[in-house]
């Protein structure tokens, strides 16, 4: 057996060579939209698939005119964390937060015609230059992510600070955009490609496993649900079925809706990190409001004007990443797009109630899930407690007891019983106990 060591020993490095090398995976993932809460829940979603995949190369598929600065600090930091190299594929854009993100990656490769930089920031309400600390957040980090990737921050920062001159490269005055050309000579992209197969062959990387991250079904509903028109009918399926539900309390069907669309109206912003705990307790606190207006204060007065303003502004303020009322850095369109989408739903609301709620209440359909008369005690009902003296009294049986039916009492029906005999309806009755809501009774005897 010693005699063997050794030749084993120089066979088994022949024996590894041997073995064929495992294919190399290399995992796609798509910028290709605005940089806002949703692409930070994707990208965060995408790479934590590639860790599953066991990705050996992530390659970002990008063309984006940027979006909000929080989201576009996110993802950078995933970037920069994720122990794989990534490379970016700068298809035609990579503005503003786009930039930001792009220079986190450890390559950037572009297609002719493409652009990276005007990364300066923006007011969301006025589309001017955000005020200077905003602009100082930026540019430290352009600054500190092109330091991590061995780039020059100097001309990360001429992106960001238009008042900047870089020697050779941008007078003050300008905000730094790169062409291809550009890019390439100033050290922020390594080559001019055509597709994503052409990185792959610069790097040497062949016979690999391609896979590209697309949304699961739940994800892509949730990202369909964030669509403003969307959320617009789901404001009012929520408005609408509460209404109706006050209106008929009991059916069940019109609460069911509301919460199902309160549901799916709220937990996809929550997740994307749009719905703040105290947002959706504003909004609670609104409909309380609203309730106590009708069960407790009657009128319109101070408790429903107010739950109308919570309503109202927490179902806005939950559709957009505002910083506490800061909405500095916050996109115009998405402002405007949140307040006509509340006001659509909450205005569609109240048309309906108004023209189409008595013809709903009073449909056939609806009669048959409602409870659409009292149960009074001269029909015979008699859901009430007897409070009153029955024992002696006389009348006739309403139906037959066997032993129990209903007897007529002074022109009121009674759910009664006898002590097990049996009586034939129109056979006079007295009134020998009384339990609750039944008296007991037995034929009356003939004088």
């Amino acid at each position: 057996m010693k005699r063997l060591l050794p030749l084993l020993s120089l066979l088994l490095p022949l024996v590894a060579f041997a073995q064929p090398k495992a294919r190399p995976t290399v995992f796609v993932l798509d910028i290709r939209a605005e940089i806002d809460p949703r692409m930070t829940r994707y990208v965060d979603l995408a790479l934590a698939q590639a860790q599953r995949e066991k990705a050996d190369y992530v390659v970002v598929d990008m063309d984006t005119y940027g979006g909000t600065v929080n989201d576009g600090d996110a993802i950078r930091m995933k970037m920069l964390a994720f122990p794989k190299p990534i490379y970016v594929f700068i298809n035609r854009n990579a503005a503003s937060a786009g930039a930001l993100i792009a220079i986190a990656c450890d390559s950037i490769y572009m297609t002719a015609g493409a652009d990276i930089g005007a990364a300066t920031v923006v007011n969301g309400g006025t589309g001017e230059a955000a005020p200077d600390k905003y602009q100082s957040y930026m540019r430290s980090m352009m600054r500190s992510t092109a330091e991590a990737n061995g780039r020059d921050p100097r001309i990360a920062e001429g992106m960001v600070d238009e008042s900047l001159e870089v020697e050779g490269i941008k007078p003050a005055g300008k905000v730094l955009t790169f062409t291809t050309s550009e890019a390439i000579k100033h050290g922020y992209c390594e080559g001019q490609v055509a597709s994503i197969e052409e990185i792959l062959a610069q790097h040497n990387i062949r016979n690999y496993r391609l896979v590209r991250y697309e949304l699961s079904f739940t994800e892509r509903i949730i990202s369909w649900v964030l669509n403003p028109f969307i959320s617009g009918i789901l404001i009012l399926l929520i408005l609408g079925g509460l209404y109706y539900e006050l209106q008929a309390p009991g059916i069940g069907f019109p609460l069911a809706t509301a919460i199902v669309a309160a549901i799916l109206y709220l937990v996809p912003y929550y997740l994307n990190g749009l719905a703040a705990n105290w947002e959706i307790i504003t909004l609670m606190l609104g409909v309380l409001l609203l309730a106590a207006e009708v069960f407790v204060l009657p009128g319109f007065g101070v408790a429903g004007i107010s739950g109308l303003v919570l309503v109202f502004g927490s179902l806005v303020l939950i559709m957009l990443g505002n910083d506490w009322f800061d909405f500095s850095g916050v996109p115009t369109g998405r402002l405007w797009n949140s307040l006509v989408a509340v006001s659509l739903g909450m205005v569609g609301s109240l048309v309906l109630f108004v023209f189409t709620g008595a013809k709903v209440l009073n449909s056939k359909r609806f009669k048959k899930i409602t409870l659409q008369h009292t149960l009074e005690r001269e029909d015979g009902y008699t859901s009430s407690y007897i409070t009153g003296e029955m024992i002696g009294k006389t009348g006739t049986a309403y139906t037959v007891l066997r032993p129990s039916g209903k007897v007529m009492i002074d022109g009121t029906l009674y759910d009664a019983a006898t002590r097990g005999e049996y009586v034939d309806s129109g056979t006079p009755v007295t009134v020998i106990s009384q339990e609750g809501t039944s008296i007991r009774v037995r034929k009356e005897v003939a004088a």
